[in-house]
């Protein structure tokens, strides 16, 4: 046992309630506090307590208990002695008598001895032994040299959700001491291989500290994914090196904001995504580590009843209708940008972090204008996860300006139409038409534009870390997740995809063609649609998760990036490179305000006799075949994405247009088709007015 010694000491009139958390005290009637005694000011929102102390442990000494003396509009603050960086603390209720702090002899902080203190909502690291959890004192500071963001605009973005782990740890070209780590992010293998892919911004999955749920203990599972946010503060230090973990926080801080200024120097932008809809503290029956044991009926949203509020699935959420809820998100992404160098976020469930005081999503809500008024958070990028699952819950299209929106309806759309609308067909029945198809491709404009933005607020994607993968997606019919211990019963059942005949694995090489025909045609439908595409990590290799459409508990091979490169992953990988090139050099031959300022004569539409679509053709189920010629009317190239989503090849009728000299015919040259011979045919002029072979359920791009 380790007896706790009683430190009453505190200078109350340098002492301040902001920031919350430890920050150096600010001068005060003695002069400048002595760096050298550890001097931290101690500021923890605790209003559901009387009397606050702080724990703490500095490197080799024995723990000490501190009363902070001062209270104001529910904060506990004071300075403190003996806290240089590495002291491990946290925060527990003060016993009183007669308005004195006490000590108690009996308290235990050994390691082992369960969770007896409360983490820091403010702590910038977490020390977890077992189950005992501290934060920890980290001092600042890290050589960013020349270090500056890419600024990438939007129309130029390029978005690759991976996971830090996830990402290296089967990498056979990257030290094994490196593999799921940060460094293993920003090794030069890695970061050649997004560069030549065409990436332009890396979105990683949660790495602020989290916890596993119970259940998850109980099944011998971790939450792998890690949207079960314990600190919002403090980096997972499991993701970092083992001698970075072994050296201390600020080692792991160091590797952290490493990986970024590597990515950085290749022009790469890092965007985190972040979950402050919800904590790791789970039900109202869990375990208090943090926010409930300090200040539960203001973070946590309650009923007129008290019973907690539930709109994350995940048993509690953060009440965005108290200022200090707001207050905490916006603190803590400005951490992120100041400290880290972070180029922007995506929101996890970000309608909960819009809710009012009545729980109803508002578009003007406080963390949104607080946001577009701050000079931080504003030059960023932000992207909402644009629904949760609370009423009124699907919010896509609704964000202000400043912000893009995962697109739920460009993903679903096409899938349907490549997919499930094909197995309909192909079993004899009818698919959609072209028109929803259409509309996602030229960037979902009618469901952006009354919120006042552009189609660069939509971000495009097919798959994401939550469903099947890109291979995935072609080879089953029904989710397989088995695996993760609840009778899959989890996942979603909706995921219009198709199996091509055989569920799973195929050595017919009928379906082996079609699949990959299948997966050619959404990935360059995903890189050639107006918008912000996103590619999940793994689909430019043909990862497959065996079925398994929510492997958020398997930190295993079954998550992880399979780099052995069979010939299907090296033809994927080239087929994916091949469309970001042609998409960028696309982009490069515009006006710097394209697509925002697309209009009609920018996006022009034709049927399959070159002719222009009429309200019959768009409405008619039957037809599946249309052109985009799109490109600023005053550019020198112009792009044609010929798309035919019928089971039949057709003889196109190419648009007929004049030539820019206005004489003779434009002609079209073939940059690219998804049918198997775009290695044969690619470079094929065409004249406008003339017809082109377009094969059954393909695309061909050409340029004018």
């Amino acid at each position: 046992m380790v007896m706790p010694i009683l430190d009453t000491a505190a200078t109350t009139d340098a002492s301040r309630p902001r920031p919350l958390g430890l920050s150096a005290p600010r001068p005060g009637q003695f002069g400048e506090p002595d760096a050298r005694d550890g001097q931290v000011n101690v500021a923890v929102f605790a209003p559901g307590l009387d009397r606050v102390e702080v724990a703490y442990q500095a490197p080799g000494d024995g723990w000490r208990v501190h009363t902070l003396p001062n209270v104001e509009d529910g904060v506990h603050f004071g300075i403190v002695g003996g806290m240089p960086p590495g002291t491990r603390y946290g925060f527990r209720a003060a016993p009183s008598e007669g308005g004195l702090p006490l000590s108690v002899p009996s308290l235990d902080f050994d390691d082992d001895g369960g969770q007896p203190l409360l983490l820091d909502p403010y702590g910038r690291a977490v020390d977890q032994r077992g189950e005992f959890l501290t934060s920890v004192h980290v001092a600042t500071g890290f050589d960013w040299g020349d270090d500056q963001p890419p600024n990438t605009p939007m129309r130029s973005t390029v978005i690759y959700e991976a996971h830090v782990r996830g990402q290296t740890m089967l990498h056979p070209d990257i030290p094994q001491h490196l593999r799921g780590t940060y460094a293993g992010m920003a090794h030069p293998v890695m970061i050649q291989h997004l560069t030549e892919l065409g990436i332009t911004a890396v979105q990683l999955l949660p790495i602020h500290f989290h916890q596993d749920e119970a259940h998850l203990q109980d099944l011998g599972l971790t939450n792998y994914w890690g949207y079960n946010t314990a600190a919002f503060f403090a980096p997972h230090s499991d993701y970092a090196t083992e001698a970075a973990r072994n050296a201390g926080p600020h080692a792991v801080q160091d590797e952290l904001k490493g990986m970024i200024k590597l990515l950085h120097a290749a022009g790469i932008e890092v965007l985190l995504d972040v979950v402050y809809n919800h904590t790791a503290e789970a039900g109202p029956d869990g375990p208090p580590t943090s926010f409930r044991g300090l200040a539960e009926k203001r973070y946590y949203r309650h009923d007129a009843h008290g019973r907690y509020l539930d709109t994350t699935g995940c048993g509690n959420t953060l009440d965005f209708s108290d200022p200090v809820v707001v207050d905490l998100a916006l603190d803590s992404l400005r951490y992120w940008v100041n400290d880290f160098h972070v180029d922007g976020f995506r929101f996890d469930l970000a309608v909960t972090l819009c809710r009012d005081s009545g729980n109803q999503f508002d578009p003007h809500h406080p963390f949104l204008t607080a946001i577009a008024e701050d000079p931080v958070l504003s030059r960023v990028k932000l992207i909402a996860e644009p629904w949760d699952v609370g009423y009124g819950g699907w919010q896509t299209g609704r964000f202000p300006e400043g912000w893009a929106d995962w697109n739920d309806h460009f993903r679903d759309g096409v899938r349907r139409f490549w997919l499930s609308d094909r197995a309909a067909i192909e079993a004899g029945g009818q698919g959609g038409s072209i028109a929803s198809l259409a509309e996602l491709m030229a960037g979902s404009q009618g469901l952006f534009a009354p919120s006042g933005r552009t189609r660069l607020a939509s971000v495009n994607f097919v798959t994401a870390h939550d469903g099947f993968t890109l291979k995935d997606l072609v080879s089953y019919d029904r989710k397989h997740n088995e695996a993760n211990g609840e009778q899959n019963r989890d996942g979603h059942g909706d995921n219009r995809s198709y199996n091509h005949g055989v569920e799973g694995r195929s050595e017919n090489e009928t379906i082996v063609a079609a699949r990959a025909l299948s997966v050619r045609n959404l990935m360059a439908t995903l890189l050639l649609s107006i918008g912000v595409p996103m590619m999940t990590a793994g689909d430019e290799l043909g990862r497959t998760q065996h079925g398994n459409n929510n492997a958020y508990c398997q930190d295993n091979p079954t998550a992880w990036l399979d780099w052995s490169w069979p010939q299907e992953a090296v033809s994927m990988f080239r087929t994916t490179r091949e469309l970001v090139r042609l998409r960028r050099w696309f982009l490069r031959h515009q006006p710097e305000d394209f697509p925002e300022t697309a209009n009609n004569s920018s996006l022009q539409w034709f049927d399959d006799k070159g002719k222009r679509m009429t309200p019959v053709h768009w409405n008619d189920p039957n037809v599946r075949t249309v052109q985009l010629l799109m490109g600023h009317e005053d550019s020198e190239v112009r792009g044609l994405v010929v798309v035919n989503g019928s089971n039949q090849d057709l003889r196109m009728v190419l648009p007929d247009i004049p030539s820019d000299r206005g004489t003779g015919k434009r002609m079209f040259e073939l940059r690219f088709t998804t049918s198997v011979l775009h290695e044969r045919r690619k470079g094929a002029l065409v004249a406008a007015g003339e017809r082109d072979i377009l094969h059954a359920n393909t695309i061909n791009i050409y340029r004018t």
